[in-house]
């Protein structure tokens, strides 16, 4: 892969930053690109690469201590660009795994909770997905209606969530539903009476990604599988969230990569009236269009990073991030998709899938609108939601 660096991105990483991407980088290369295209037209999740990649820690990477690699926050962030480099729905998997289920466990939930499940969704036994979003509801979460009430020292929870990343294959779902406190969070386990989950089919996008419904009737969840650390309302979803979008600004940039190499090679290669396509004005400036997307986002991702790390994130800098680098995303798949010609409609190219599977992307954890809204209330001071 061309690493093109207008910026000089890689002299900002460290040695240990850039040993990270580069183990992932090999992964990729040699494990997961060679069967994603037949993932994708098959719509099947890669189950097979499930172990090597918690073997190489990057399930809840940035969790200290339960068997988990402790790495910054900027290491998690080149994680999810490599991961998208071959595609979104490998991406997807770990950031559900990692900033949506494992997370809240170790921030929300207490220790006898921390040492039962986060081993074990580190070593890839047990995958979890994060039960939020409602047909109904879709980006307004406090409109849900699966509910929890109590009884004696159990709760009984009921309801249904929509478009749950991991939720046909998930053992534990990180579910939240409105109680007589508020908005609070449970572990509903795969084998709990009531609990069931289906296959949402027929996608044209984030076919690699096992996608779901999960249903919940009269199922009784004990106390213990409350997470206690929640506060009541939506501050701790909504932290899970700011915490995957952060992935996300920095893994559609590894799409977006992927696009640019992809075109790159092709018009080097492709000689049309005596020249190679690369050697005419009109595709070397779509190329440079496309290199200073990649840049600005790489550029942005890497300053979040930072911030994160420090501790001094907002999630409206999130919201601007994955707005943006979404979005330049986006267009950059679809310029290299006709860059490509006729011959970038197949899956022999990874463009158009890389452009399908972005529309889903721009959409979860917060559609760009959503995003735009965040940062027009940043801007002026008032709520237009």
């Amino acid at each position: 892969m061309d690493r093109i660096d207008f910026a000089g991105v890689d002299a900002e990483l460290s040695d240990e930053e850039r040993a990270v991407r580069e183990s992932v980088a090999r992964f990729v290369d040699a494990e997961a690109l060679p069967l994603i295209s037949e993932c994708f037209a098959e719509s099947r999740f890669p189950h097979e690469l499930v172990k090597p990649m918690a073997e190489l820690g990057l399930l809840g990477s940035s969790i200290e201590g339960y068997a988990c690699a402790g790495l910054n926050a900027v290491s998690y962030g080149l994680i999810c660009q490599e991961l998208e480099r071959c595609d979104s729905a490998l991406r997807s998997f770990v950031s559900v795994q990692s900033s949506l289920c494992m997370w809240p466990i170790h921030a929300y939930g207490d220790e006898a909770q921390r040492e039962r499940w986060l081993p074990a969704m580190a070593r890839g036994e047990i995958i979890g997905c994060f039960g939020l979003t409602e047909a109904h509801g879709g980006s307004d979460p406090l409109n849900m209606l699966t509910h929890a009430k109590r009884q004696g020292g159990d709760w009984i929870l009921n309801g249904s969530k929509m478009w749950i990343t991991n939720g046909p294959i998930a053992d534990l779902a990180v579910v939240w539903a409105l109680t007589d406190e508020g908005v609070r969070g449970f572990l509903v386990e795969r084998d709990m009476p009531g609990f069931s989950a289906t296959a949402i089919e027929r996608k044209l996008s984030l076919r690699a990604s096992a996608t779901g419904a999960l249903f919940f009737d009269d199922v009784r969840v004990p106390a213990s599988n409350l997470l206690p650390g929640t506060e009541v309302g939506l501050k701790a979803p909504l932290s899970c969230l700011t915490q995957a979008r952060y992935g996300i600004a920095w893994g559609v940039m590894g799409a977006a990569r992927a696009c640019l190499d992809e075109s790159l090679r092709y018009t080097r290669e492709r000689q049309l009236f005596g020249r190679s396509l690369a050697a005419t004005q009109a595709v070397q400036i779509r190329l440079a269009e496309m290199a200073r997307k990649i840049t600005l986002g790489e550029v942005l991702a890497l300053h979040l990073g930072r911030r994160k790390d420090r501790g001094a994130l907002r999630p409206v800098e999130v919201s601007m991030a994955k707005w943006n680098n979404c979005r330049s995303a986006m267009e950059i798949a679809r310029e290299a998709r006709d860059l490509l010609g006729g011959a970038g409609i197949t899956l022999e190219y990874g463009a158009l899938r890389h452009a399908l599977n972005l529309e889903s992307v721009i959409t979860y954890e917060g559609t760009e609108t959503i995003h735009q809204l965040s940062v027009g209330r940043e801007l002026t001071g008032l709520n237009a939601f």
